[in-house]
């Protein structure tokens, strides 16, 4: 979650822009907001979780530590 890509942030006067161009981009930033709210709701279920099981393996067990997970980008 902490591994995002920080690259040069880009303003935008959106007095300035066309209208076609103003809501292609408060689109995109609802979708940013839409994906990052709907991240946090799972990392909060899977914290609430005592045993998580992917693809029948235990991933996390609430008696044993964690020692590794790899997520991989579809």
């Amino acid at each position: 979650m902490g591994a995002r890509k920080k690259g040069k942030k880009i303003q935008i006067n959106l007095l300035e822009v066309s209208d076609v161009e103003r809501s292609k981009t408060i689109e995109k930033v609802k979708e940013s907001f839409r994906q990052k709210i709907a991240e946090a709701k799972l990392w909060h279920q899977l914290l609430e979780l005592e045993n998580i099981i992917v693809n029948g393996e235990t991933v996390y067990c609430g008696d044993c530590r964690l020692t590794g997970l790899s997520l991989n980008e579809i």
